[in-house]
């Protein structure tokens, strides 16, 4: 078989996973960014979960999804951006607009919590989103982070002792999925420092009968003044 009949059954083969009706819900689903469970898709394609099972294991053999371990939580995700834009494309061939997600979590843990030491919910969220587009943190393996120079410096800025968190015994920074969020926050040594940073500059209130977390008005203003982050 030569390189273009190669190509023609993987296309083939790619268009007959996305082709089917509950397998096309499961992956515009999955569009938004946010990770689900098997349960979640179940409901989402209106199949049983044994039938979502095997769909979301030809989706994966098709490299089209893949799947996020959070503990003992199994989380499914488009496995990769190449794969949303392809479906958009098919999207606009095929019109039409589709639901949001929309979190059952209530609405003050939604908006921030500790997750153990690290920051949770939409403001952690945030957080890492800002990060990056700062481009303070530069991507390794298995969902790692690392500081770039100008990650160090942010971080001396505002009084986060970079060095001493290196000689922790734990990993220095990755992406932990957040359960209310479906998108990632930041975790690890770096993302308990933050914690810590925002509770010591009174930018957050703990709740104390629980995990919340409250966004004080200096906290916005600061948040906004020193990374552009606007928090609502």
């Amino acid at each position: 078989m030569n390189v273009a009949d190669d190509a023609d059954a993987g296309v083939s083969r790619i268009a007959a996973a996305i082709g089917e009706r509950g397998r096309a819900r499961i992956l515009y689903c999955l569009m938004d960014g946010r990770a689900r469970t098997s349960t979640e898709l179940a409901a989402v394609a209106e199949v049983s979960p044994s039938t979502a099972s095997a769909h979301v294991n030809r989706l994966k053999a098709e490299r089209l999804v893949k799947v996020v371990v959070q503990g003992k939580h199994r989380y499914h995700t488009l496995d990769g951006p190449r794969v949303a834009r392809a479906l958009e494309a098919l999207s606009v061939l095929a019109g039409g607009a589709r639901a949001a997600f929309v979190p059952s979590t209530p609405s003050e843990l939604r908006a921030a919590r500790t997750c153990y030491d690290h920051i949770a919910g939409s403001l952690g969220v945030l957080f890492l989103d800002r990060m990056k587009a700062l481009k303070w943190l530069a991507e390794g393996r298995a969902s790692g982070y690392d500081l770039t120079p100008l990650g160090e410096s942010g971080c001396d800025a505002l009084g986060i002792d970079v060095a001493a968190i290196r000689t922790r015994r734990r990993r220095f920074a990755y992406a932990c999925l957040d359960w209310s969020e479906r998108r990632p926050h930041l975790a690890g040594a770096l993302g308990a420092a933050l914690l810590r940073m925002v509770l010591a500059r009174h930018w957050v209130t703990p709740d104390p009968d629980g995990r919340g977390l409250e966004v004080t008005a200096r906290g916005r203003r600061e948040m906004l003044v020193r990374l552009g982050l606007r928090v609502s």
